[in-house]
């Protein structure tokens, strides 16, 4: 499987009279260096001697007869013998010599007469040792000078050489990537994202990436109709494309585009005349005061993005009554550098995979549903112009430079007719995979994840930034492993295909891998929007990970003029790494930069999809240096992740980030403190008594760091709960957002349950909680009573 496995000497045993022969063969162990040895020299000395010993035989030396004098000769003889074993130390733990006395024929040769003629012998035996004995130490002499100065060039396995990392990444540079970058958009005109997947392949496998291959699905895709959709006042009969422009052949022509991919993927489709009820962001607390003054059924929401993940708001919607929803973005909450005005985007509907095979692969024979829409409801993005017109207001005005948000007043009414046309069909979307095998355990594996261009899509260049770092970074990595090096784990490359319509590649690779990855995946690595800005760099990682990428992160600044302290969270992020983290339980990595007046506005706007040109891409980074940045960063934190003996991944954070979920003012927190009181003394335990030792390599045992490793890399997977509400995370770890410090499903059950009189779902909630706390608590101290048995088998 990749692997280059060294073979032992192959040298011929030629009866008993080749024992030293098989002692030089012994003592040379695979994965010697390809350089010149000492055993290559000594083995020559050796060989000399044998030949001294068959000369002796041959001129009659088995004639010869010791006496006093003689004996002491050759005991002289012997001392010289033992002080070359004392350089080279024998394999038997009897040495060289007395091997060859366990010899039957030994005592035999030595035990006859000596002939008369011995002292001529003798003095030939004497200058031929004297021969060797200069050889041999000129041998170990020169082997010793190669040895040194000719060093190995792949660094022994289990033993981590710091500057092997630096080596690997020194060779990324910014100019690279930005020519990846451009070569890859040209390509983006393509109606066919086959064109864009084999470039994809034919660079990995230039590259010298194993195996590269496409894994093929055929999903159900929800494309644009040929006909954009419309919105059409009743008052003056004004008809609107979604960006806000008059109905007309001309606005069509100069932005089909923009037009056709308008739209909400997998919405339901139809007319609905109706009145427009303004929702603002959707909360439970809106649509409280809402439904008390105003019949919300059949009607259409005016719903703002962002705050809550738009699957929960639209479900609360759906729940209410309402039969259509207008969303788009108000521009108070965007940075005063964007102008979002005009522009139209896009968003999914659909959590995760194929619609038609929920759960499963969409392999060949299986079944397939029938669900062309995923909602009820009617959806339609539509820019911030088309609202304002709408609520007959100019536009979002500015008092003492504050933003007045977009807002219909209450006392007004709106009819309008609102069309949503679209069209399903079944279309392959391929995802791009291909790996580097690891040395030591090949079965582990770290997950690299880009995305690609899917046809019928927003054309963004999103992608092109993506897949032009993790191209980067295979090219820095092949060239080490080129030269001999490989990872001790295997490193596996995705690029996904249709991400912007549900992780639909992640998500099918994963269901139908899905219980291998279960069992042998370690982390994920997503490199999936890299650049949202240019003003702060954003990790976002898992408890177990977060100490490592700040590490990382700290090393990055001492390298750099300026660096300002970045907040790294577990929040929940866009992209492929939904799958892993949700139904996986897979720490993840993902480095990116933003705007840092974006960070501070609502959540979740990042779901809104926006044709991104590739001159905005180029805009923010000109030279490519956060490229650079986010290549370097991800790909130590890989290597590390790959090559570490220990995985370096903190126990103890993970109970500490459970502690501080249940602060504050929470109902009924009593027994999930004291739950997490334990889980935080388990993991406290496990991370000295086990972690501590495994990584000094004086204390490593070998043994059992590969148990270590199994339970370091589960630890995530004791707080997947069985449901969570629509739109948000399975895996309770991660937060809605960063101003939200608490477990997501007890916030949502507590928002749930103040309006009503039962507390059912805030129970429920609570359970869930609690037994996710429980199952860690055990999984981290079966793991100690494991290790425990094993030393004491041993004693």
């Amino acid at each position: 499987m990749g692997e280059t496995e060294a073979t032992l000497p192959n040298i011929s045993l030629q009866g008993k009279k080749m024992a030293y022969q098989k002692v030089n063969a012994d003592q040379r162990a695979p994965g010697h260096s390809q350089y010149l040895d000492n055993d290559d020299l000594q083995a020559t000395a050796l060989d000399l001697e044998w030949d001294m010993e068959k000369e002796l035989e041959e001129s009659g030396f088995d004639q010869f007869q010791l006496d006093s004098a003689e004996n002491q000769n050759l005991g002289h003889s012997e001392t010289i013998d033992l002080d070359l074993d004392s350089i080279q130390p024998a394999t038997s733990p009897k040495g060289r010599f007395q091997r060859l006395q366990e010899e039957s024929d030994y005592i035999t040769h030595y035990t006859r007469s000596a002939p008369k003629s011995n002292r001529c012998n003798f003095c030939h035996l004497l200058k031929i040792l004297c021969i060797a004995t200069i050889l041999f130490i000129f041998g170990i002499l020169i082997g010793y000078y190669v040895h040194t100065n000719c060093p190995s060039d792949t660094p022994s396995s289990g033993t981590v050489d710091p500057q092997l990392y630096q080596e690997i990444l020194k060779t990324i540079q910014a100019e690279d990537i930005k020519k990846s970058f451009r070569n890859l958009v040209q390509l983006y005109k393509s109606e066919d994202d086959m064109e864009i997947s084999k470039k994809i392949k034919t660079q990995w496998t230039s590259l010298g990436l194993e195996d590269v291959q496409f894994v093929n699905y055929s999903v159900l895709l929800n494309l644009p109709d040929p006909s954009p959709s419309t919105v059409t006042l009743s008052s003056s009969g004004q008809c609107f494309h979604p960006n806000g422009q008059p109905c007309s052949e001309e606005a069509r022509k100069d932005s089909s585009q923009d037009l056709l991919y308008s739209y909400a993927a997998y919405s339901a489709k139809g007319i609905l005349k109706a009145e427009v009820i303004d929702v603002s962001y959707g909360m439970a607390d809106d649509l409280k005061r809402i439904r008390k003054i105003k019949n919300v059924t059949n009607q259409i929401a005016l719903l703002k993005l962002g705050k809550l993940p738009l699957l929960y708001k639209l479900s609360l919607l759906e729940k209410a009554g309402f039969g259509g929803v207008l969303l788009y973005i108000d521009p108070c909450d965007l940075p005063k550098t964007v102008n979002p005005s005009h522009d139209t985007f896009m968003v999914s509907l659909n959590p995760g995979g194929d619609p038609s095979t929920p759960g499963y692969p969409s392999v060949d024979g299986s079944f397939r549903q029938s669900r062309s829409n995923l909602t009820s409801l009617l959806v339609q993005p539509i820019s911030a112009s088309l609202v304002a017109k709408l609520i007959s207001s100019p536009k979002a005005g500015t008092k003492n430079d504050a933003c007045s948000p977009l807002e219909l007043p209450n006392n007004e009414v709106r009819v309008v007719s609102m069309q949503v046309q679209t069209v399903t069909k079944l279309k392959t979307v391929t995802n791009v995979v291909g790996y580097v095998m690891g040395l030591t355990s090949p079965d582990r594996y770290i997950i690299v994840g880009s995305h690609h261009l899917t046809a019928h899509s927003y054309n963004g260049q999103e992608w092109a930034s993506s897949t032009a770092i993790i191209t980067a970074f295979i090219r820095a990595l092949m060239s080490k492993v080129k030269r001999g090096w490989r990872p001790d784990r295997t490193i596996v490359f995705c690029s996904w295909g249709g991400t912007a319509f549900g992780n639909i590649g992640s998500y099918e690779w994963g269901e139908d891998f899905k219980k291998v990855l279960q069992k042998n995946v370690v982390a994920y690595i997503s490199i999936h929007s890299p650049l949202r800005g240019n003003s702060s760099l954003h990790p976002v990682a898992s408890p177990s990970l977060q100490q490592l990428v700040v590490e990382k992160n700290n090393f990055n600044c001492t390298r750099r003029a300026q660096c300002p302290e970045t907040n790294i969270s577990s929040i929940q992020i866009q992209g492929d790494a939904d799958y892993f983290i949700n139904h996986l339980g897979v720490p993840i990595v993902q480095f990116a930069y933003e705007d840092i007046k974006a960070l501070e506005g609502p959540s979740f706007l990042s779901e809104a999809l926006f044709s991104t040109q590739a001159t905005k891409i180029e805009e923010m980074d000109p030279s490519f240096n956060l490229h650079e940045t986010i290549t370097k960063l991800s790909g130590e934190v890989i290597l590390q992740i790959a090559n570490e003996p220990v995985l370096p991944f903190n126990a103890i954070d993970i109970a500490l980030e459970v502690q501080n979920n249940l602060k504050g003012d929470q109902p009924n927190a009593h027994q999930l403190l004291a739950m997490a009181s334990r889980l935080r003394e388990s993991a406290e335990l496990f991370q000295s008594d086990e972690m501590r030792p495994a990584n000094d390599p004086k204390e490593r045992a070998s043994n059992r760091i590969r148990m270590l490793n199994d339970i370091l890399q589960d630890m995530e997977k004791s707080f997947l709960v069985k449901q969570a509400p629509p739109g948000f995370y399975r895996n309770i770890l991660y937060h809605l957002d960063e101003k939200t410090s608490r477990f997501s499903i007890l916030v949502e059950a507590w928002e749930h349950c103040k309006p009503l009189a039962s507390n059912e779902t805030l129970q429920e909630a609570l359970s869930e909680v609690l037994s996710s706390i429980n199952s860690a608590q055990v999984y981290f101290k079966a793991g100690l009573d494991v290790f425990r048995s094993v030393l004491n088998g041993k004693n």
